[in-house]
């Protein structure tokens, strides 16, 4: 944080902070060069160690810096001093646009569509720049003083986009398009949408999407209709609202295909408001399905960034064109002339014939030397090819896209990890030290997942394990054996289940009931480390003998069932469709109730009702022992598989600290895609946790993808600091 009075670059003076954001923070100072009063946008401290994330800020930046629009705010310079990273911005004295619609309530027909017009012609110029904001929002618009509507953070906002860092810094929910939600490509449309969602919540006073948790409002932006703006101002002329929708179509295809065309409806509906002049395009259901070709796929993927060679005469040319020297051209051509007549003399003269056999004569010492050396054997046979072999090594690791290969350095020392990546032009960056189950000293996670594609001299940034976390065992009494076991699995660590008989009271009744828990070994209160396998006992009751009379669980749930069985050692569950028994209770039992049975052979079999859904369709495990709430019902045939398998998918990723994180109580929440629709759970709610987090949770059964969402609670309310992406995989 700098403070007031300091001077940045031997230049701006700091004058006092006027904002902050996720990645920067911006001070008001004087630019004592120019003498006038500007912005300072200076980069984070996290931020700076990212030579990746550098580069990528001061690129963008200096691409925003050539965006010289009146409905821009300018970027005069760019640097850093001693690692303060900076951006000089145009100082814009007013509000943003968050705040007026907040003072206002919302805006008139009128004013909201200039506002538009102004914000689309600062797009506009951006675009035609090759430039995507990809965070519009009120937020970073600006209202001046007299009036002037200016768009800002161009230039963090893409740098971000473009960068891989473990929790990302995305725009708020709210205005993001589902192309953004899902993770997707996202171009000049994604503006427009954005757009469109600014203009509904000038004209209402509202966004479109609401929810409780930021998961809910992405859903909504990829499933759920809008509600029309002129269902909460009657008085929005047709066309307004025809533009309003026509932006926020969830296909890109539907949508304006450029700011020009936003800009041209806007402006007609100021002439005619009534006017039916925006074509909303219809849904084609009988369009045929047409499969992309790997020729088309492979332009939509990163193109490899050749560097071409100039040829020797062309390089020589260009430096001598590009000479810095205060000569007049006049001279300067006399001089070229001169130096082209004497090289022409020279290849004629009787020079050429000497110097061309002294030459001769060094390559055959040379020769002479190296043959020599070769047999006393003090040139090694490898040295001679060792550039040979870099650049044979460097050209290997790179696809045809012109993207590498993560490796995985997970388990590898930090030599091994710099050994590794310097092999493939990759950098790394160790970020600090974490709690895992990876031994002491090793790399315990990495940002980039294994794998992955990125472009050369990407930074893959580390955490070097400082061993695993120490759980204390809690007290399990008084649950059910199936609720204990959960209650540890949710701790992280391994459980095995063991069915004993319990210890008798003095009246001859077991202390611990049939299929409740009983201890754990190690006993409650002892310390173990994550990942470790902690043996649950539950109880059996009192031992009758061989011979038990079989209870009666038909119309039971399914875990209560399983609770009454607790005598009995083999119990099995398998499902069954049925119209007739809600989903979740036992429609039969083998064998039936009233038979006398020995429970320590006796198979037990309980089919529970799937309700009308196929079995394995839904959230019913054929796994007794299975109390995760998880998510299923894929068409894809790998989903299929994993959950007639039984499968259990787990990710054990770490979370790194997240941008922003003041250390009160968050919310994480998954957004997983099961059958088509994104399906949303939390995973915890309300606890105080230490980052790096160990994540170990069950997805749906075959989905390896999904997000992670992190909101913190700050005054009574959730706010979005960012999401992870994660991975599942199949659990052994």
């Amino acid at each position: 944080m700098l403070k007031t009075g300091m001077i940045v670059a031997e230049r701006y003076e700091i004058l006092g902070k006027i904002g902050t954001g996720g990645m920067a923070d911006v001070y008001k100072a004087k630019d004592h060069k120019l003498n006038r009063f500007v912005a300072v946008k200076v980069l984070k401290p996290e931020f700076r160690e990212d030579t990746t994330f550098i580069k990528k800020f001061r690129s963008e930046a200096q691409a925003a810096a050539v965006l010289t629009h009146p409905n821009i705010v300018n970027v005069f310079d760019v640097g850093d001093d001693n690692g303060v990273y900076y951006i000089v911005m145009e100082l814009i004295e007013g509000i943003t646009l968050k705040e007026y619609i907040s003072k206002k309530g919302k805006l008139s027909v009128k004013e909201a569509t200039s506002i538009a017009i102004q914000v689309s012609m600062g797009l506009e110029a951006a675009h035609s720049h090759g430039i995507v904001h990809r965070d519009v929002k009120p937020q970073n618009i600006i209202i001046s003083m007299d009036g002037k509507v200016k768009v800002t953070d161009f230039g963090i906002a893409r740098a971000a986009s473009s960068n891989t860092i473990s929790s990302n810094v995305m725009g708020s929910v709210h205005y993001s398009s589902p192309e953004q939600v899902r993770g997707g490509y996202s171009d000049e449309k994604s503006d427009i949408y954005s757009l469109g969602i600014t203009l509904y919540e000038m004209v209402t006073g509202k966004v479109p999407f609401d929810g409780d948790t930021t998961v809910a409002i992405a859903i909504k932006h990829l499933q759920e209709e809008m509600v029309p703006p002129s269902a909460y101002t009657p008085e929005l002329p047709h066309s307004l609202e025809q533009i309003i929708l026509k932006c926020t179509q969830k296909s890109v295809d539907r949508r304006y295909q450029n700011m020009e065309d936003v800009i041209a409806d806007l402006k007609h509906s100021l002439i005619n408001p009534q006017g039916d002049f925006v074509k909303l395009t219809s849904v084609d259901t009988d369009a045929k399905t047409v499969v992309i070709s790997d020729k088309e796929l492979g332009e939509i993927k990163h193109m490899p960034k050749q560097v071409s060679k100039p040829e020797p005469e062309a390089l020589e040319e260009e430096i001598n064109e590009t000479d810095y020297d205060d000569e007049p051209e006049e001279t300067s051509r006399r001089k070229k002339g001169g130096r082209s007549e004497k090289k022409k003399k020279k290849n004629g003269g009787g020079h050429a014939m000497t110097i061309a056999m002294l030459i001769m004569g060094v390559i055959i010492l040379v020769g002479i030397i190296f043959v020599a050396g070769k047999a006393s054997g003090l040139i090694g046979s490898n040295s001679g090819n060792s550039s040979e072999k870099t650049e044979q090594s460097e050209s290997s690791s790179v696809d045809e896209d012109g993207m590498v290969t993560v490796p995985n350095l997970v388990g590898k020392t930090e030599d091994e990890a710099k050994t590794i990546t310097n092999e493939i032009n990759l950098g790394v960056q160790a970020m600090g030290e974490e709690v895992s189950t990876q031994e002491k000293g090793k790399i315990s996670s990495q940002d980039i997942p294994a794998d992955s594609k990125v472009e050369p001299y990407t930074t893959i940034k580390y955490y070097i394990s400082k061993g695993a976390q120490q759980i204390t065992i809690p007290e399990v009494d008084g649950q059910t054996g199936l609720d204990a076991q959960q209650t540890l699995e949710d701790m992280g660590l391994k459980v095995t289940v063991q069915k004993e008989y319990s210890d008798l009271n003095d009246d001859g009744t077991p202390m611990v009931d049939p299929g409740y828990a009983d201890h754990t070994t190690p006993a409650a209160g002892a310390s173990v480390s994550s990942g470790d396998t902690v043996t649950l006992i539950v109880s059996r009751g009192v031992d009758y003998g061989d011979s038990v009379e079989v209870p009666s669980v038909v119309g039971m749930t399914k875990n209560d069932a399983i609770t009454t069985f607790g005598k009995f050692l083999n119990v099995e569950v398998q499902e069954e469709k049925s119209t007739d028994v809600p989903a979740g209770e036992v429609i039969s039992q083998e064998p039936e109730a009233g038979n006398w049975e020995d429970p320590d052979t006796v198979n037990v079999v309980l089919t529970v009702s799937t309700g009308d859904q196929e079995p394995g369709t839904d959230d019913q495990s054929t796994d007794s022992s299975d109390t995760t709430a998880q998510t299923s019902g894929s068409d894809s045939a790998t989903q299929q598989a994993a959950i007639a398998n039984g499968e259990v998918w787990k990710c054990t990723q770490t979370l790194n600290t997240p941008t922003g994180y003041s250390g009160g109580p968050v919310r994480l929440e998954l957004i997983q895609n099961v059958n088509g629709t994104p399906t949303a759970s939390v995973v915890l709610e309300g606890q105080t946790i230490e980052f790096p987090y160990d994540l170990d949770i069950t997805g749906a059964s075959g989905v390896s993808e999904g997000t992670l969402y992190l909101s913190e609670q700050i005054n009574g309310t959730y706010q979005e600091l960012g999401n992870y992406s994660i991975t599942f995989a199949k659990a052994e």
